[in-house]
């Protein structure tokens, strides 16, 4: 998921580069989201193998 936050990243650097506001606005946005979706995604894995770690003790 992350490949993707970095392909639109990269994707709105090359769109500045070559003058689209519009289409770089959009790709960083897209990119804002999907790397906030992949933390919070991180965090809910990560505090869940927390719990079942704690289970099996």
């Amino acid at each position: 998921m992350l490949s993707w936050a970095v392909t639109f990243l990269v994707v709105a650097l090359i769109a500045a580069v070559l003058g689209f506001g519009g289409i770089a606005g959009t790709a960083i946005e897209i990119a804002k989201i999907i790397f906030f979706v992949a933390i919070v995604l991180f965090v809910i894995s990560a505090v869940a193998g927390l719990m079942r770690r704690g289970r099996a003790s």
